[in-house]
């Protein structure tokens, strides 16, 4: 299947010489969710508004559904939506004149039956007769989202979409997105909320000083970079590691009173075994066994720190 965006060696440098992204390559399948995670100033929002066509690139191209987006841009950014991290509306206008304004920039017809459900998807509904300025914050936020897909986009873009947006409704947005996704959008969103991405997205993309490090399926990127633990709640403090078992790689916590075990699941044989009987045979008893899998927090953290 063709891909719907495709990124081929994207650079941005600007006049004062400051790289913002680096030969950035990267293709995005039709109907997949992509998280991009990255520190601040990583180049995330760069990349974005170069894909939207509001920063024109240094070098390299970008295809959105098989159209460049210089040469093709009238027809890329009726299929794109981008919901900004700024919050800029028109603080008099009410809810449904912004969005029904947006559905018309792009020269469509009004359909108030799609406004309609686009607010409802976004329990907007009851605030559609308030003006902007008597939204809270987080509202507000919804309805950029809503202004996004009045023009129903195939892909839509959210730069930090839940920032400033308390947990519940932060979980009404991935059901959103996950709709989205179901009816055939293709959603790339940036985050600061590592749950988020590890929540909805189907691929994750990590960005540092301008550069793509690393594209992988999530699920497949937990199973390869994501360690388990073996962690022992000890009946007797210990001082030290006994020789028997200092090939493994165990460490000693908690002032002697836990043993923690960290092992690759990927391999065929975890050790396990092996450690529980050397313990037993050491006369080490233990009052409670637990695991803990490593989250995509710590893998993220931890290719950061491997990058520098």
């Amino acid at each position: 299947m063709k891909p719907i965006i495709q990124i081929k060696n994207l650079s941005k440098v600007y006049a004062g010489g400051f790289q913002a992204l680096d030969n950035i390559s990267l293709s995005i399948n039709k109907a997949e969710i992509i998280a991009l995670l990255g520190p601040n100033g990583a180049g995330k929002t760069t990349l974005i508004s170069m894909i939207c066509g509001i920063i024109s690139p240094s070098s390299g191209q970008v295809t959105v559904d098989g159209h460049d987006i210089i040469d093709g841009f009238r027809h890329t950014r009726k299929v794109i939506g981008l919901v900004p991290q700024e919050l800029t509306t028109d603080s008099f206008e009410t809810v449904w004149d912004t969005v029904s304004f947006s559905r018309g920039l792009f020269g469509l017809k009004p359909n108030p039956a799609f406004i309609e459900k686009t607010l409802k998807d976004l329990s907007l509904w009851d605030k559609k007769d308030n003006r902007m300025m008597e939204l809270s914050g987080g509202m507000k936020r919804r309805v950029m989202i809503a202004k996004a897909l009045s023009h129903e986009p195939r892909v839509l873009f959210l730069d930090e979409p839940t920032a400033g947006v308390d947990v519940e409704l932060r979980k009404d947005m991935w059901q959103l997105v996950r709709q989205l996704r179901s009816n055939g959008v293709t959603i790339i969103l940036t985050t600061h909320y590592i749950e988020e991405a590890e929540e909805i997205a189907d691929r994750i993309g990590i960005i540092k000083n301008g550069e793509l490090i690393l594209v992988e399926d999530k699920v497949k990127l937990m199973e390869k970079l994501g360690k388990k633990q073996l962690i022992l709640d000890l009946k007797l403090n210990l001082s030290t590691i006994p020789p028997s078992i200092g090939s493994f790689d165990i460490q000693l916590k908690d002032q002697g009173k836990r043993l923690i075990y960290t092992y690759d699941t990927s391999n065929e044989h975890t050790g396990i075994a092996t450690l529980l009987k050397h313990l037993s045979e050491l006369g080490i008893q233990f009052t409670d066994l637990k695991t803990d899998q490593s989250s995509l927090e710590d893998i993220f953290v931890s290719l950061l720190k491997e990058s520098v």
